[in-house]
């Protein structure tokens, strides 16, 4: 499916992008708190409305549902879509339905979909029936929310592949105004079935009186409407499409996917990835309450003291062999730090590898070659370092680093060991934990760095009893 032309800029509009910063927020917000309604309209009747998001979000709840409540239907709708979840949903909780069904039918329905699934059920169950698409957006709301089928818009355009080029672009000109951008039209037979699709451009271009199938092209891409969002970003990355139609079961044309919709679920995704690889469930939003953030945040907490509790057993566990040699203390945090970078180093690529769709759970055999590989080349090169170091100080200090041939010789093996194991380990948790269906960046977090670390202090006690004592 060839590359539709992206959509203009809207124009008419400042793009000025408002630093939290500036006095024009303090100012905004004490013309809102002072009831100054006509300035802070004729303020703000020139910015985008991810402008007009961003100031709300800097603004106190109570000014931001002000300055929200003054806004015209048609700007609200589009400051909504641009907001996250939650704070959109602490926005609208005392907003009236009527007020609610009126600004949300100034959207697509997809957008409007979304933003009603943000609500609590007592309030979209009173405001979809006042909804002018209420049947069409209802319809989105049935398919899962992390789906082609959840994202998509029921606004496109259709043809016959009977229909003639100046019929078709009637049909273009007939749906102007219910499709914001048309960027391809999709081909459809008698049931509705999708069997092409014509450019926006190769339509116009086209002689008047020629026929849609001799010009369409039939090797469409599409997704299923309950395809992973993030495979829809994926197939429409892949193939550098702005708009990717939505079939059911059989095939039907039921919807698009577009540009705009997946630079949300990449962004979306890449920072649920960021967070989980961070030890921070995914989701939290800087607007988040205080003890929402907590709640995110303290499971991975008490997760990360529970293993450097193991980590300590451990070490409590060799503890007759730090009396015999006191030595061996110095390197525990050198093994560690070692073992948790490794870990994370070749987890992280693998997270990476398996979101973009360049590393398959069947690569998971020569991908563990290649990681033990690398493994032995990095840990050959520290573990060579840190032998000479331990050497060189043995010669300086013999008191402090006694036996220092042995001391390095046990101190290299292990960082050997423990670079390959821990790098084994970062490489494939995430792969199995993608064939189980769970999402592979968790493997990133703690999980990772603590369970490396409590594996390191084993294998490097080990050896010092073995090589060393």
């Amino acid at each position: 499916m060839e590359p539709a032309t992206a959509p203009e800029q809207e124009t008419g509009r400042t793009g000025l992008v408002l630093d939290p910063d500036t006095e024009l927020v303090g100012d905004i917000g004490a013309l809102v708190t002072s009831d100054q309604r006509q300035m802070v309209l004729n303020i703000v009747a020139d910015l985008h409305p991810a402008d007009i998001a961003q100031l709300l979000t800097h603004l106190s709840k109570r000014e931001a549902k002000q300055l929200f409540s003054w806004l015209t239907s048609e700007v609200a709708g589009s400051v909504l879509a641009e907001l996250d979840d939650d704070f959109r949903a602490e926005l609208l909780e005392e907003v009236p339905h009527d007020r609610i069904a009126r600004v949300l039918d100034e959207l697509e329905t997809d957008d409007a979909a979304d933003i009603l699934a943000d609500l609590p059920d007592h309030v979209a169950d009173k405001v979809l029936p006042e909804l002018e698409d209420a049947h069409q957006v209802g319809t989105l709301l049935s398919y899962r929310e992390d789906t082609a089928g959840g994202i998509m818009g029921l606004e496109y355009v259709a043809v016959r592949p009977e229909w003639n080029v100046a019929r078709a672009t009637e049909e273009v000109r007939s749906n102007a105004e219910a499709v914001e951008n048309v960027y391809v039209v999709f081909v459809v037979d008698e049931g509705h079935h999708l069997v092409g699709f014509v450019s926006l451009k190769r339509l116009l271009l086209a002689r008047a009186n020629v026929l849609i199938s001799s010009i369409m092209k039939p090797d469409v891409v599409s997704a299923h409407t309950d395809t992973d969002q993030e495979d829809v970003a994926r197939i429409m990355e892949r193939y550098d499409l702005v708009s990717l139609p939505v079939v059911d079961a059989e095939n039907r044309l039921v919807g698009r996917v577009t540009i705009d919709d997946v630079v949300d679920v990449i962004r979306e995704e890449a920072e649920e990835d960021i967070q989980r690889m961070s030890g921070v469930a995914g989701g939290e939003e800087p607007t988040d309450s205080a003890f929402r953030i907590t709640r995110g945040r303290l499971p991975w907490l008490l997760l990360g003291v529970t293993g450097a509790g193991l980590a300590a057993a451990v070490i409590i566990h060799f503890q007759s062999a730090l009396a015999a040699a006191t030595v061996l203390a110095a390197f525990i945090p050198i093994v560690a730090a070692t073992a948790g970078n490794a870990g994370i180093q070749s987890s992280a690529v693998a997270v990476q590898g398996l979101a973009s769709g360049e590393i398959w759970a069947t690569d998971f055999g020569r991908r563990m070659w290649k990681e033990v590989a690398v493994a032995l080349m990095n840990g050959a090169f520290v573990s060579l370092l840190l032998g000479l170091a331990v050497v060189g100080l043995g010669i300086l200090a013999p008191d402090q680093f006694p036996d220092s041939l042995r001391l390095a010789f046990t101190v290299s093996i292990s960082l050997i060991i423990v670079v390959v194991l821990a790098t084994t380990i970062g490489a494939s948790v995430p792969i199995l934990l993608d064939k189980m269906g769970i999402d592979p960046a968790i493997a990133t977090g703690p999980f990772i760095t603590t369970s490396n670390d409590i594996l390191g202090m084993i294998v490097f006690f080990l050896l010092a009893e073995v090589i060393y004592l």
